[in-house]
């Protein structure tokens, strides 16, 4: 049998959670009060039910604990209720009879864990996270887009997470950084969207990446990590020498290996060129090159075989061909920034996406925004005629495209 008493004692507390009576910012008397009507109680006002007298035995004993005050309909009281209102002075009483912690309880329970899980973890996206988390609970605003006060394990496990992410410094797969620091190899898996919340709005340069990529970049892959170059090059694996060049679509190294490879310097080369689509990659062909795949954005695996590259041959030019739109970009200055390489852009120019057009597509509003966004942060970027352009015309093209 329903408990109706419970049932709207709940409802009375979750509406004064959420008002500004309960973090004191009211500047005028609130009432908190459940209405009487079909949608919120449906079973009162079926005339073949016979709860009817149920739920007014129920109010009727709410009231004189004093917990709510009932108020009649006009001209009908004693026999229809119009709504009840929560007599807020009797607050605790009220949580007790449903026997249910309070808001400002949980609160302050995961303050203290806050506090406590503070110094674990000295990582800057753990460390802001901490510090946003807290201080919305200090000014009573919700954070359920990111943790259940209900739930503190929980939200214990999932700081762990973030954490453990940045303080990683070894090549592993998803499932086993889920074991290793969790003994569940699916504990990781179901933080998955909060974690690239988290890591995107708190990290910095992470914007426009997926969670792979994101965890890429701290050594973690849901799947074995394999970067693809192709050129007429040597490399040396331990003391066994490879001619690159002999394979027409080059060769892809495991993440694993790639600390084991060393380039030969005695090749001629003129250009080291980074690919941002996969398909260009196999379709490029460039004498005295070295061609690398980057699959959108580079990770730390690619970072290592690009300065491994840059230091044996630091005389080359060093560029990026993507797609000409805002990833491509973002790519490209992401790239620079983080393997320090002077790399310049690439078929990436006015001329190109003129020269192309009629293959592009059409821009986004998310584009629009993400081009305005460049312009005004930089409005002097070596790109930016490209960006305009591309706003006035309202396109974009993906490096597939180009020929």
């Amino acid at each position: 049998m329903e408990r109706y008493d419970k049932k709207i004692m709940d409802r009375l507390l979750d509406s004064y959670e959420e008002s500004t009576l309960f973090d004191g910012k009211n500047k005028m008397t609130v009432h908190i009060a459940f209405p009487f009507n079909k949608k919120n109680i449906p079973a009162y006002f079926d005339e073949s039910s016979l709860v009817y007298e149920e739920i007014h035995a129920a109010m009727q004993e709410l009231e004189w604990r004093g917990l709510i005050d009932i108020i009649w309909r006009k001209g009908k009281e004693g026999h229809i209720i119009s709504k009840v209102v929560l007599r807020t002075e009797n607050l605790e009483e009220a949580y007790a009879y449903v026997a249910r912690i309070s808001r400002a309880d949980r609160i302050r329970e995961n303050r203290a864990l806050l506090a406590k899980l503070r110094e674990r973890f000295d990582t800057p996206v753990y460390q802001a996270f901490i510090e946003y988390l807290d201080g919305r609970l200090k000014n009573a605003q919700s954070v359920k887009e990111f943790i259940d006060l209900s739930n503190p394990e929980e939200t214990e496990i999932f700081l762990t997470g973030i954490g453990e992410i940045e303080r990683n410094d070894r090549n592993c797969y998803i499932r086993e950084f889920s074991i290793e620091h969790f003994h569940d190899s699916k504990v990781f898996e179901s933080m998955r969207g909060k974690i690239v919340r988290v890591m995107r709005t708190f990290g910095e340069g992470y914007e426009e990446k997926d969670l792979n990529e994101i965890l890429a970049e701290y050594g973690i892959y849901h799947t074995p990590n394999y970067v693809y170059f192709k050129g007429n090059v040597s490399i040396r694996v331990g003391e066994c020498p490879f001619q690159v060049g002999e394979l027409r679509q080059g060769l892809g190294i495991s993440g694993e290996d790639i600390d084991r490879v060393c380039f030969e310097d005695g090749a001629r080369i003129r250009r080291v060129i980074t690919i941002e689509n996969l398909t260009t990659f196999f379709r490029w062909e460039e004498e005295e090159s070295l061609m690398i795949y980057l699959g959108g954005y580079h990770n730390s695996v690619r970072r290592i075989l690009l300065q491994k590259i840059y230091h044996t041959f630091p005389d080359a030019c060093y560029c990026h061909f993507g797609d000409i739109d805002v990833g491509g970009f973002l790519i490209y200055e992401d790239l620079c920034r983080k393997t320090g390489i002077p790399f310049t852009c690439c078929r990436m120019d006015l001329d190109t996406l003129t020269e192309y057009e009629a293959y592009g597509k059409a821009l986004t509003e998310n584009d629009r925004v993400g081009i305005e966004r460049i312009l005004k942060e930089n409005p002097d970027v070596q790109y930016a005629e490209v960006l305009e352009y591309m706003l006035s015309a309202g396109v974009k093209l993906e490096q597939e495209c180009i020929v």
